[in-house]
């Protein structure tokens, strides 16, 4: 398998003043492209047999047996596809996000909201030979950050996907149909292209609800192409 270098082209910038942090953080010389190795080209190979009973289900995966976490029920379904339309069969998918408070289990996590203790925040799941995958979680809420006096996140959920081999992982965010603080967001702003901030904005599907239960997002995800979404790392190949 042959990994193909990353395109910058495509990507937000890395130095972007708004987002304060990215000042330290963009690099002051020009990246150095080096060749990949048998690491990050084979393995591993994932399959159905990692996953335990409850690792799609964030509402029941970390807390004590029987208990629920505390927020609204959300299912957050969609398809990963190539640029042709293709099914990715078998891509693991993880999760984070923070609860429903807004906060995230986490030792440097500072934001006085309460934590849930029956609410891990991660989950995982393995794409179906359609490429489909779902999620039963609870709706995050947004949360402040010291990138201002006055900044806060919009609520999200970080998506990883790894492919066939480590070097294959993407990482991007996901947001919610109708969120005024999108726009706000400084990280969301660095994408300059207004199509991909909507490629990255789940809508709800009303379709997939189940009634008296949970809403349902639908957030599919294109892997290559110029309807591709936006990755934080991206590195093309998967």
């Amino acid at each position: 398998m042959r990994l193909f270098p990353r395109n910058s082209a495509i990507h937000p910038k890395a130095h972007h003043p708004p987002y304060k942090s990215s000042t330290l953080r963009a690099p002051s010389h020009r990246p150095l492209q080096l060749p990949s190795t048998p690491t990050e080209e084979t393995g591993p190979v994932f399959g159905h047999d990692i996953l335990g009973p409850l690792d799609a289900d964030l509402t029941r995966n970390f807390g004590a047996t029987d208990a629920v976490a505390l927020g609204p029920q959300i299912i957050v379904h969609g398809r990963v596809q190539d640029e042709t339309g293709r099914p990715v069969p078998n891509a693991l998918i993880e999760i984070w996000q923070a609860n429903a408070a807004g906060r995230y289990r986490h030792r440097n996590d500072e934001y006085t909201a309460p934590l849930d203790p029956n609410f891990g925040g991660c989950g995982r799941t393995i794409t179906d030979p359609g490429g489909v995958y779902s999620f039963r979680t609870i709706k995050p809420s947004p949360y402040p950050w010291p990138n201002g006096p006055n900044s806060w996140r919009p609520a999200h959920i970080h998506f990883s996907l790894f492919g066939s081999a480590f070097g294959q992982r993407l990482i991007t965010q996901m947001y919610f149909e109708g969120d005024p603080l999108i726009p706000l967001c400084p990280i969301v702003s660095a994408i300059s292209d207004e199509r991909a901030v909507d490629q990255l904005t789940a809508p709800l599907d009303l379709d997939a609800t189940q009634p008296m239960d949970a809403l349902a997002y639908r957030f599919d995800i294109v892997l290559r192409g110029r309807t591709q979404i936006q990755f934080e790392n991206r590195r093309d190949g998967l």
